[in-house]
């Protein structure tokens, strides 16, 4: 099988190496049927080939797309300028993509969108999310329910549906919780990846980050940890399935 590209963008190790865990538990991937490039560190190859892929999955990271250049750190530059590098590659040859929360905004951005902070925040917490018909006729999605809770935690959003973008999931306070481009480009709002104790771990992280008051770490906590976001998760386990390649 050809391996799957990891692309991480959190620059805490241990955040970003129970992420890199969740993927591969959520999915049904083992680690040598991937490459793990942590962007916050590592440098994207430079004779990089997508072709060389089954697909590509983007996680989440603390950044965001919309905070003007003298607001991100030379990290955040750095991470942006590299997933942003390869979008034209992916939306022009249609290449499999999963792109996780970060992943939204920079698909977002490359079609044009406003990605913004004017609308549709979510702080951390798990919300409900529904499909819509063209949802239910997706086939990352057919075998999912029609309404079910994935963890959210994002300060800026798609504030517009991209134009040629398909619509396949919605919530109650964000609209656009999935969208696909083509036939295999794919962001989610929402983690897919995500547990409750891989969110206490972020909250922990970013408390300080302006999710949330910081004095609310610990009950926000408590709440994660009892969400059932069981189905969310099947996304990922549909990608890596429908796009595996010999």
């Amino acid at each position: 099988m050809k391996p799957f590209l990891i692309l991480q963008l959190r620059p805490e190790p241990e955040v970003s190496d129970d992420e890199y865990a969740a993927i591969l538990t959520k999915s049904g991937l083992r680690a040598q049927d991937t490459q793990r490039i942590c962007l916050d560190h590592e440098k994207l190859p430079d004779e990089l080939d997508l072709a060389d892929y089954s697909g590509v999955i983007v996680g989440g990271g603390p950044g965001c797309i919309s905070d003007p250049a003298e607001v991100k750190t030379p990290t955040e530059a750095r991470i942006e300028a590299a997933i942003l590098s390869l979008m034209p590659e992916v939306v022009g040859r249609d290449v499999p993509f999963m792109g996780c929360c970060y992943g939204m905004g920079a698909l977002g951005h490359h079609l044009g969108a406003e990605v913004s902070k004017r609308r549709y925040g979510e702080g951390v917490a798990a919300v409900p999310c529904e499909r819509t018909e063209a949802g239910r006729a997706d086939p990352i999605l057919a075998d999912l329910p029609d309404r079910f809770d994935a963890f959210v935690g994002h300060k800026e959003a798609l504030q517009d549906l991209p134009k040629g973008a398909v619509h396949l999931m919605r919530g109650e306070a964000c609209p656009f919780q999935m969208i696909r481009y083509g036939q295999n480009v794919y962001a989610t709002q929402f983690h897919p990846e995500a547990d409750g104790d891989g969110v206490a771990l972020r909250i922990r992280a970013y408390r300080d980050k302006g999710y949330f008051p910081p004095e609310e770490a610990e009950p926000l906590i408590a709440r994660v940890q009892h969400a059932d976001v069981r189905a969310s998760a099947r996304i990922l386990r549909n990608f890596v399935a429908r796009y595996a390649t010999g």
